[in-house]
């Protein structure tokens, strides 16, 4: 979901991240990935203006800073 907010591909994303595309496709099929892959992964989304949502009763999510984000395509 947050790679789909900032208008990334796979591609995308594991070149910001520093990981193999074939990491992120993991990744979004929910297996477990190392714990300092994730962190890569969510380093590169946060830099990018993403903003990581605790449960809040909904559930946990994503939602992008205002304005336009770093990395943000459009």
């Amino acid at each position: 979901m947050a790679r789909a907010a900032l208008g990334w591909g796979v591609r995308d994303l594991a070149k910001h991240a520093g990981v193999s595309i074939d990491t992120i496709t993991r990744l979004e099929k929910g297996e477990v990935l190392l714990p300092r892959t994730i962190e890569a992964i969510q380093a590169a989304l946060e830099s990018a203006g993403v903003l990581f949502v605790d449960e809040n009763g909904e559930g946990p999510g994503v939602r992008l800073k205002k304005g336009k984000p770093d990395g943000a395509k459009g």
